[in-house]
């Protein structure tokens, strides 16, 4: 084709005639354009198949993180409905020392005692540019702001942790009823909420403190009457947030779904 449009060059430019030449010229220029421009339709029309395709792939990643995100949030909500539900029925006993029941007392005082923490897979989209393959705005708008409302939940969480370290189990220890409360914990089998296998149970024998312990004084101490008080509104607010966080999981994870079926 080359050796064509060169012949025909050449008999144009021997028979001098120029104008026709100079037509010719400028339909060799527009051929190579349209060609060129062709070429470019072609490769641009590749890669965005070739982005259509990680875009889908990071879609499905994305899709299987926060369904994991979402299953783990959903336990630690649940430890910290407990930890709530422990709290209430702990005041109870605070408020009716004379009904008391030592074993249901231990149990819920070990429900207070768990340390509930999130702590959700991390994909490194933003840091590695992957980001833009994804086309829905309103989705790169929640995977942006994922980080800092998650951090919203671990910073109330971070701070029940240092609540359980430094308050609640020095007040244990000097109540002396720790040794009690862990060998009611383990005595007929334990499996955490928060467990790996659901279906594993672990028995101990730690066997109950041989001091001289009086339940009624330890029901009068007002500094676990402030402690299980504490919990419940530390839990409640923490929960609050969680719920939050929840419901942009499961906006994400709608629209994620719709991409991938479009």
């Amino acid at each position: 084709m080359i050796k064509f449009f060169r012949h025909i060059r050449k008999r144009l430019l021997s028979e001098s005639k120029f104008s026709k030449y100079l037509l010719y010229a400028i339909g060799e220029i527009i051929l190579v354009v349209i060609g060129i421009l062709i070429a470019l339709q072609i490769n641009n029309w590749n890669e965005s198949r070739k982005d259509s395709a990680r875009e889908n792939l990071i879609l499905k990643q994305l899709q299987s993180e926060y369904q994991s995100n979402l299953h783990q949030l959903d336990e630690k909500i649940l430890m910290r409905n407990e930890g709530l539900q422990a709290c209430h029925f702990l005041l109870n006993q605070i408020d009716n020392p004379e009904s008391v029941n030592e074993s249901k007392f231990y149990t819920h005082l070990g429900e207070i005692f768990r340390d509930p923490t999130f702590d959700p897979i991390k994909n490194d989209i933003i840091g590695s540019g992957n980001l833009r393959l994804i086309k829905n705005d309103t989705l790169v708008r929640f995977l942006s702001n994922w980080s800092s409302e998650v951090y919203q939940v671990q910073e109330m969480e971070l701070e029940f942790q240092k609540f359980r370290t430094e308050i609640i189990i020095p007040c244990y220890n000097r109540l002396g009823i720790s040794r009690n409360m862990h060998n009611n914990l383990w005595k007929d089998g334990y499996t955490p909420t928060e467990a790996l296998d659901k279906e594993a149970s672990s028995t101990l024998t730690i066997e109950p403190t041989k001091k001289d312990l009086d339940l009624q004084k330890v029901l009068q101490d007002v500094e676990l009457e402030g402690i299980v008080s504490t919990v419940i509104t530390t839990h409640q607010i923490t929960n609050l947030q969680s719920e939050t966080l929840r419901n942009r999981i499961l906006n994400i994870l709608k629209i994620i779904e719709r991409e991938i079926d479009e």
